[in-house]
């Protein structure tokens, strides 16, 4: 049992239907408890020629699979997908070996970033930690820390849909599209482990963006609160990523991402600083200050916060274009600490704009680059074959 299509026998106005069958055969596949496999043929290749892959859940990536798919096939790639091997339950004692993200074969190029165990691992977790299911997911992706942003994504827009249950830990929130290229706001509450957690588990979505629009400790004197800081790079000292990262590897944001959010904070006039941000997993940091003032004056920081690092780090890892805009909620070296009834107010003036410029910025991506960022900036040397542009 397999469905073949060969891209170089395809009239253009075929392709739509052929990719539909691929991806409905596969879907097919994946309910009746088998991974599917794809196998890609690019005669083009010298070195690669035949590639192959198994996904799980294919519906979770579905317009990510329709937009691989299709760019090969265009080119004249011939793609064979069939039943691969029966999917393990998570109480299989074999699955748990299959996650392990660091075993690779040098010697052959891989189709797909993740293995189908890590795919449904992560799928399952998203709908436990953020109350919706994976498929809701869009391309786009914004992370807060407070209800306000929420509150005023649901205002912008009313068919937003969220969680189905209370009590969930790191809820999200969709604006769908039919093309999947809406908005996903995910309030990850505070702090790095929270960060990585949530952007491990995105990531085999394949989103298109992922941008924090949380809020941060002012750190320079000509700064005032409700000022925006936009992140030019990252003080790594969240150390949860450490392990499989290390922090002297350079973490920068997407430099076209933040063109679209300086465009739009120059339009609304808005004040602003662009630098360093620094990320510490320390909420506290300012009962023991000597190690992070020193490793803030080093790196020119202009603002702290606990989760911006986290996010660009994993971005990097997963080959994720992602960016920082950040609101100055406080100013712990000028007597003006974080404080309830003070944080309260700048809370509720800055929320609208702070959400206002992040979609500005999206709605340029979606219009300029239809098809994804380019990314090659974060690329590897192994790149696998879906998501190499």
């Amino acid at each position: 049992m397999k469905e073949v299509v060969d891209g170089a026998t395809l009239r253009p106005e075929e392709l739509d239907e052929a990719v539909t069958r691929l991806l409905d055969f596969i879907a097919g596949v994946d309910r009746d408890g088998w991974y599917s496999g794809l196998e890609v043929v690019r005669p083009w290749s010298d070195h690669n020629p035949r590639i192959t892959g198994e996904f799980a859940r294919p519906d979770a990536v579905r317009w990510y699979l329709r937009r691989e798919l299709m760019t090969l096939l265009r080119r004249g790639a011939a793609v064979t997908a069939r039943p691969s091997r029966r999917a393990l339950t998570f109480a299989d004692p074999d699955f748990f070996g299959a996650l392990d993200e660091d075993r690779s074969d040098l010697r052959a190029k891989k189709l797909f970033l993740f293995g189908p165990e890590r795919m449904a691992l992560s799928i399952d977790r998203l709908s436990h930690y953020c109350g919706t299911p994976a498929e809701s997911f869009q391309r786009h992706i914004l992370f807060t820390n407070y209800s306000m942003h929420v509150e005023e994504f649901q205002r912008r827009f009313t068919d937003t849909e969220g969680p189905g249950r209370d009590g969930v830990q790191m809820p999200a929130w969709h604006h769908r599209t039919p093309a999947g290229d809406g908005v996903s706001l995910v309030n990850i509450g505070v702090g790095p482990a929270n960060a990585k957690t949530i952007t491990d588990h995105l990531a085999v979505l394949r989103p298109d963006t992922m941008i924090m629009i949380g809020h941060c400790g002012g750190l320079r004197n000509h700064q005032n609160i409700g000022d925006f800081v936009l992140a030019t790079s990252y003080l790594r000292a969240d150390k949860v990523l450490d392990d499989v990262l290390p922090a002297t590897v350079p973490v920068l944001p997407n430099h076209r991402l933040n063109t679209f959010l300086l465009d739009a904070l120059d339009a609304r006039d808005a004040k602003y600083r662009v630098g360093v941000v620094c990320t510490t997993a320390n909420r506290n940091w300012e009962f023991n200050q000597g190690a992070t003032l020193a490793a803030i004056k080093a790196a020119r920081g202009v603002a702290i916060d606990m989760e911006s690092a986290t996010v660009a780090a994993n971005g990097f890892r997963y080959r994720i274009p992602n960016a920082t805009l950040l609101a100055v909620s406080d100013k712990p070296l000028h007597a003006s600490p974080k404080l309830s009834t003070k944080a309260m107010a700048f809370y509720q003036a800055s929320k609208r704009e702070h959400l206002s410029i992040a979609l500005s910025c999206l709605d340029r991506v979606r219009t300029e680059y239809p098809d994804g960022l380019p990314h090659d900036d974060i690329r590897a040397p192994d790149e696998p074959l879906f998501g190499a542009k």
